[in-house]
């Protein structure tokens, strides 16, 4: 029985998550139900998603992948929480096998409301592969369906599984037009030839065959460890009670995933922009100076964080800056490592041909115009600007709230359309006004 990691790459995975896995599509398809069957955790934990039986906050779960050494595929594939040991028993009754840790997953769970629509782009900056649910017992595609497509294409994603979610709803014969239907829909798109699992998240069918391919078809990311450190902010808490003693007060947390570099217990880290100030028509941007007193994965205690997975990371923050995600947005590396910090931002950009909302006949070259508001992300920034330039294929924005980028960034761009914020375009930041970031007290 092998029962111990012996190698860097298991010594790896056996504590933290190295790929980070979106799970996407329209509302009620069974995103997080197929979360929670994979690893046993409910990312639905806010009382506002309780009560509604929506997810509205990206959740986020892991989950630790084996492979028995006797049963075979694909019920040799089991998943665990991220907590358990190198290697089990395998769970298939009938089998006396071992199951051996084979891979570690992130799962980042995303609302399919529309009027969610940017708290899903804000989880697209960090994801490297993706499972589209669609509803086996509804026309595919539904509007989220599409848009969030769109919105991961943006990205550069190239790997996806399609779970044709909620089978044991439909006939077999209502499952394979829908299957049609659902080949129809990702002809040219990045998703086209990916496989199609039908499944049911609820009855634990076919999960083991979702689990095969995570394992096989999506490839472990290629990440350098020689970077300056760079991390995505799209969680940030107050770990404490009500009422607890000064004694035991502990500094805010944030959470997100490493995109590049390794990071240390007691390494000293920039968090930008930090806090902004408006002094008329300039702008202060006051960055947090803080050191990492704690590095977890879910339950598991890190020393050193590797690029990938889902982490949480304590500082001696005060706890007020990192509550109800007031950090989300904001990035994370080494002092004077992060890129600049912009207030205005020159976006080679592209629209859809297709657009929620919009009729196809409808010339796409006028949807935007001078002066006009818009939405853009920019990593896992929401923000809203104002079109100050337009010509060609480019647009000038002035950006309400600054943005910490790099030059060749992507970004999307959504527009408000009969009340809500629809995902119209995409761009690449070409250049821009900046800020020099503030240090110390006045």
């Amino acid at each position: 029985m092998h029962d111990a990691p012996s190698t860097p790459h298991e010594h790896t995975i056996m504590n933290q998550a190295t790929i980070n896995i979106g799970t996407i599509g329209h509302v009620a398809h069974g995103k997080s139900t197929i979360v929670r069957a994979i690893s046993g955790i409910h990312t639905i934990r806010f009382r506002s998603e309780l009560e509604r039986n929506i997810t509205i906050k990206l959740g986020y779960a892991n989950a630790k992948i084996y492979k028995c050494d006797v049963c075979p595929r694909p019920d040799c594939y089991s998943a665990m929480n991220s907590s358990s040991p190198f290697s089990i028993s395998c769970p298939n009754d009938s089998c006396e096998g071992t199951s051996t840790l084979i891979k570690h997953v992130s799962f980042v769970d995303c609302p399919g409301h529309d009027v969610l629509m940017a708290t899903m782009l804000n989880g697209t900056a960090i994801m490297d592969a993706a499972l589209l649910l669609i509803a086996a017992n509804e026309p595919c595609p539904q509007p989220q369906t599409q848009e969030h497509l769109f919105a991961v294409e943006i990205m550069n994603l190239e790997k996806f599984i399609i779970v044709q979610n909620k089978i044991d709803l439909v006939s077999r014969e209502q499952a394979l037009e829908q299957k049609d239907q659902i080949v129809a829909f990702i002809k040219n798109t990045k998703a086209e030839n990916s496989p199609i699992v039908p499944a049911s998240g609820q009855l634990n069918i076919n999960v083991c065959a979702i689990l095969d391919f995570i394992v096989n078809y999506f490839p472990e990311p290629e990440r350098s460890k020689e970077h300056d450190v760079r991390m995505v902010i799209i969680r940030s808490f107050d770990v404490n009670k009500p009422g607890c003693g000064i004694e035991e007060l502990r500094g805010g947390v944030i959470g997100g995933s490493l995109i590049k570099g390794e990071l240390h217990v007691d390494d000293e880290i920039e968090i930008r922009p930090g806090i902004i100030h408006r002094k008329g028509n300039k702008v202060e941007c006051r960055p947090f100076i803080t050191r990492v007193t704690s590095l977890q994965a879910e339950k598991n205690l890190l020393s050193t964080a590797q690029p990938g997975g889902l982490i949480g990371v304590g500082t001696l923050l005060d706890p007020f800056f990192c509550r109800a995600d007031k950090l989300v947005g904001q990035v994370m590396g080494r002092k004077g490592e992060l890129p600049d910090i912009f207030v205005e931002i020159l976006v080679f950009y592209s629209l859809f041909q297709k657009i929620s909302g919009v009729d196809k006949r409808t010339d796409k070259r006028n949807l935007i115009t001078l002066n006009e508001q818009i939405l853009v992300n920019i990593g896992s920034t929401t923000t809203g600007s104002t079109i100050i330039k337009l010509e060609n294929d480019k647009v000038r924005l002035s950006l309400v709230k600054p943005a910490c980028c790099e030059k060749g960034e992507r970004v999307s761009i959504s527009k408000k359309i009969h009340g809500h914020w629809r995902l119209i375009g995409y761009g690449v930041v070409l250049e821009g006004v900046t800020v020099m970031p503030v240090y110390g007290s006045d």
